[in-house]
């Protein structure tokens, strides 16, 4: 007998969410790169390109973090201050790519002159069109996903490349950072998840935002040639 996943209304936001990270998990299984770095076939070339794709995104992550800061009404302080603080955090985060992207082989003047893939493209409009609506509160699911990839999954996508490509430290600065700052922002995504000042509503849009930015984050690491 087949049994029915229970109501929306009935679920947890955690428990929604959980299925979302789950679906994630999913698309990134099939990732080429990534299934490249898990059967230890990946090359420096892989590496390099995977940053290159990686910061032209980043670069955007504080200005739509800052943009849905200004979107948020005196109602929603908490939600603004918490963003204003996130933006000023991250707003460098793109110099670390840049100085592992120059330690492997790569140039400033390269890596400056790109543009974004059409997975990076997509993901980046959707957080920025997002951010410009009034009080965005669905963007916690949006960092619900970016936030979780860095505290769960970018030390040991680190390790492993350095384990294969005999990668200095110095050389995957920005993953192995993001495991313990991306870990205080789920920490303090939790909180603010749990504090009782999420309705359904507001649930139903987090859900919803942490779905489209699951498959578009996975669109970016799929695309990193186009």
């Amino acid at each position: 007998m087949t049994i029915s996943p229970p109501p929306a209304a009935t679920r947890t936001l955690a428990e929604r969410l959980a299925d979302v990270w789950d679906e994630l998990e999913a698309h990134l299984a099939r990732v080429p790169v990534l299934n490249r770095l898990d059967d230890g076939t990946v090359t420096i070339e892989d590496y390099r390109r995977l940053l290159f794709n990686l910061r032209q995104q980043v670069v955007d992550g504080s200005p739509w973090i800052s943009r849905a800061a200004s979107s948020f009404d005196i109602e929603h302080f908490e939600l603004r201050a918490a963003a204003i603080r996130h933006a000023e955090e991250e707003h460098r985060d793109f110099l670390m790519i840049e100085r592992d992207y120059v330690a492997v082989g790569g140039t400033l003047d390269e890596l400056r002159a790109g543009r974004k893939n059409v997975g990076s493209e997509a993901l980046s409009g959707y957080m920025f069109h997002y951010a410009d609506q009034p009080n965005p509160v669905g963007l916690l699911g949006a960092m619900f996903i970016i936030e979780g990839l860095g505290a769960k999954r970018a030390a040991g996508w680190a390790a492993r490349f350095q384990e294969v490509l005999g990668l200095a430290d110095s050389q995957v600065r920005f993953m192995t950072y993001h495991e313990a700052a991306d870990s205080a922002h789920t920490g303090d995504l939790d909180a603010i998840l749990t504090s009782g000042m999420i309705d359904e509503a507001a649930a139903d849009e987090i859900v919803r935002c942490a779905q489209v930015v699951a498959r578009l984050y996975a669109l970016q690491l799929e695309e990193l040639d186009h």
